[in-house]
């Protein structure tokens, strides 16, 4: 396992992640594939070699340790070109994986829905079709005498990129019949008026713990890198009020391959479409800042900001974790930054975390609704559909209630019920 450190100035060097903490990432990652770690080093590179990354010397270094220790996958911590994935194969006479294919392998093992599996298909794709050329290395490429011909290794490369072509097509068709369902899906969950909260954060933050906590689900919660792919969708039922949906996404990484972004861009659509965005932070982890700079890139990209009128909330989780001294730094610290100290595992700062959504989406004004004592049907509904605040039953089986229901709530019930009497409430009953 390698880490290239590369040399930075000004603004991105004071922003730049720690090379141990990176290279600590990237052990995680590997072991998350089920790889024995022999070596692990962080490597200074000063200047970039187009070739192979690194210079002579310190391939040299690389083979040395490779046939040492008798090692058959090395791992660069960084994204390599096609061709000096290809070079340095040659050098260190070893299979070479960078950055990207190492986090495609993961997402290829992990996926379990149909659209998960499409997802990174895809994207495996995306990435292979620029390095079909070394797989083809063997064959000759000699050209005809006319010099119009190829030879029989670019025929095959050619063959082979049709293919690909042709099966990227396909899936593209295939996802976007899965995202059509997706968006009907949504579509529906809308015409009920529960309101929606999405879990972000960097991978291993501990969102699906603290998903679990939250809904009594029990969905997979491991300490290991993106131990979730797919999507999970569970009801919360907030304090005194109705219930949300709320769903476990992704884990985002530092320099997330382009080609899963978008390949997983209609599972971020959940993302997209809430009311409230968690974003979950490991408090307890001294990369936290940085891991939480690599989220906010991410959710900029897809338009999930304050800026864009989105109602975001940081949720600093595994506050169990620290010390009594640095809990009361990391306390003073989420109340000035208005964020929400939570531990998944102990439960502390849960119920508050869970009123303050009721809070956020429930801002709709309150309505007084008068009933008769036969409206049993409207009553249920409201309870159904809405946050009741007070209730007063009449000596004749009438029932006066205040509520609160969103406009789109409020159209359909008086559609529905049209007998109903409803006003804006003035106070509390």
């Amino acid at each position: 396992m390698i880490h290239p450190s590369r040399p930075l100035r000004g603004q991105a060097a004071l922003e730049a992640r720690d090379p141990n903490a990176r290279l600590e990432e990237a052990v995680g990652l590997a072991i998350a594939l089920d790889l024995e770690v022999v070596e692990a080093l962080v490597a200074p590179l000063r200047v970039v070699t187009p070739a192979t990354l690194f210079g002579k010397g310190k391939i040299e270094e690389f083979a040395s340790i490779c046939e040492v220790e008798h090692i058959d996958v090395a791992v660069f911590d960084d994204q390599l070109t096609p061709i000096q994935q290809r070079n340095l194969e040659k050098a260190l006479e070893v299979k070479v994986v960078d950055r990207t294919g190492l986090i495609l392998e993961i997402f290829a093992r992990r996926a379990r829905t149909r659209e998960g599996r499409l997802q990174v298909e895809l994207a495996r794709l995306e990435y292979e079709r620029s390095r079909l050329v070394r797989t083809w290395t063997h064959l000759e490429r000699q050209r005809g005498g006319t010099g119009s011909t190829g030879g029989p290794g670019e025929t095959q490369i050619e063959i082979d990129r049709r293919l690909i072509a042709g099966t990227i097509v396909k899936l593209k068709k295939e996802l976007d019949e899965v995202r059509r369902t997706r968006t009907l899906h949504r579509s529906a969950r809308k015409k009920v008026p529960y309101p929606t909260v999405a879990l972000v954060g960097y991978t291993n933050a501990g969102k699906s713990t603290l998903f679990n906590r939250l809904t009594e689900a029990e969905v997979l919660a491991k300490d290991m890198l993106f131990a979730t792919l797919d999507p999970t969708l569970r009801t919360v039922k907030l304090p005194d009020g109705r219930p949300a949906i709320m769903s476990d996404t992704v884990g985002f990484i530092s320099d997330l391959p382009h080609e899963l972004v978008e390949a997983f861009r209609a599972t971020l659509e959940e993302v997209q479409e809430a009311d409230v965005v968690l974003h979950v932070r490991d408090v307890a982890n001294p990369d936290s800042e940085a891991q939480a700079r690599d989220v906010e890139t991410v959710l900029s990209e897809l338009g999930v900001t304050l800026d864009e009128g989105k109602t975001v909330v940081e949720v600093w989780n595994k506050v169990d974790l620290l010390s009594e001294d640095d809990r009361e730094i990391v306390g003073g610290q989420a109340r000035r930054n208005d964020a929400s100290p939570v531990s998944a595992v102990t439960g502390e700062g849960c119920e508050a975390l869970l009123r303050r959504i009721a809070g956020l989406i429930d801002d709709s004004p309150p309505v007084e609704v008068s009933l008769a004592a036969e409206d049993g049907q409207a009553l249920a509904w409201i309870y159904r559909n809405g946050r009741v605040l007070s209730r007063y039953d009449g000596p004749g089986g009438e029932v006066t209630l205040v509520a609160r229901l969103d406009a789109q709530a409020l159209g359909r019930f008086e559609r529905q019920f049209p007998g109903a009497q409803v006003s804006a409430a003035v106070q509390s009953l």
